[in-house]
């Protein structure tokens, strides 16, 4: 071989070296979105978040649900997708808060950003960040604000607990015993639901966070106790089939229904006194923010901060309600239809 011919092939390899360089240079950053479902208002408008900041931004998102509120099986396959896609940042609200953190690890571990929305992890450190409403303090407003709306009667109260599912995801705990201990009941170990003494509490039951599984919860609770007058719900959605089943017992006007979410139907149930008061988060900022947190992370390595004195990104929470109670901060209807969901 020549001095031409070894210099031309270096040429040719060089160029070819910088066209591969500059191709990989412009490849979009890809980031995924592993949701619990597909149906429910909240993950639709946290998927609506997401796929705005990542055309935004020039990220590819690549989306994925489980079938139901608490299908693992589909949420890991999407891991596995995702690591196999070479995505650079994994966004999940997972179904199953332990189980998840095998795959999500193999993920961290082949150099993917891992951030937990809405639901922490257990332990929460299986993720690189958790961007999410304060879920306990969203529980303990609606429970202080229900304690103070029934006054004297809260001492009396007769009370149902319509969780989300029988594997207490950490959103689930989060919720269900701050609204205890906003309603001043002892919960005994706070990470743990049922186990509290207290008479008041008529039981607990799941709903799958759906309306289908909120009327059978609470057709349930009611054949338990007719007497029950407060109910609290892990979401909107829930919160309605148990108004239906209410309306089917002939007690929606004797039994004050309290909720978190905060989305547009919710407070719109609000405001037609369905639901007398709901803790409002903003899914849309959540994924928002974690598609930033992925770009700029797959940019330079950049890791998401915390809150101050907290150890995960608090994303916000507001109650809504037309009927203030002293103590209890909130917001008018009016103003969570205005936000809901940002």
């Amino acid at each position: 071989m020549t001095l031409k011919t070894i210099f031309r092939a270096s040429v040719a390899l060089s160029a070819l070296t910088l066209s591969a360089g500059f191709a990989a240079a412009q490849e979009p950053t890809k980031a995924c979105l592993i949701t619990k479902t597909d149906i429910n208002p909240f993950f639709v408008k946290m998927k609506e978040g997401a796929t705005a900041k990542a055309d935004e931004l020039g990220v590819e998102l690549m989306s994925f649900a489980g079938k139901i509120d608490g299908d693992h099986e589909t949420q890991q396959q999407a891991v596995e997708n995702c690591i196999a896609a070479g995505a650079k940042g994994i966004l999940i609200t997972a179904s199953d808060t332990k189980a998840i953190t095998g795959p999500l690890q193999q993920a961290r571990d082949a150099g993917m950003l891992v951030i937990a929305l809405d639901t922490p992890l257990d332990p929460l450190d299986a993720a690189d960040a958790t961007f999410a409403t304060d879920n306990r303090e969203a529980g303990r407003l609606i429970g202080a604000w229900a304690k103070g709306k029934m006054g004297d009667a809260a001492a009396d109260a007769r009370i149902a607990m319509l969780d989300l599912s029988a594997t207490a995801a950490s959103v689930d705990v989060l919720r269900d015993q701050g609204f205890l201990e906003g309603f001043g009941i002892d919960v005994k170990d706070e990470n743990v639901i049922g186990d509290e003494d207290d008479d008041r509490i008529v039981g607990h039951d799941i709903t799958s966070g759906n309306e289908e599984g909120g009327r059978q919860a609470m057709e349930a609770l009611m054949q338990q106790d007719p007497g029950i007058n407060l109910v609290y719900t892990i979401n909107e959605p829930a919160a309605a089939g148990a108004y239906e089943a209410l309306k089917s017992f002939g007690k929606e006007d004797d039994v004050m229904i309290v909720s978190i979410d905060g989305g547009c139907p919710g407070v719109q149930n609000v405001q037609e006194g369905v639901i007398g008061a709901t803790a409002q988060q903003y899914p849309l900022l959540m994924a928002s923010m974690g598609v930033e947190a992925i770009a700029a992370f797959a940019a330079d390595g950049t890791m998401p901060e915390t809150s101050d004195g907290l150890n995960f990104t608090n994303t916000g929470v507001n109650l809504v309600t037309d009927d203030a109670v002293d103590g209890v901060e909130s917001v008018s209807v009016q103003e969570g239809l205005d936000a809901c969901w940002g």
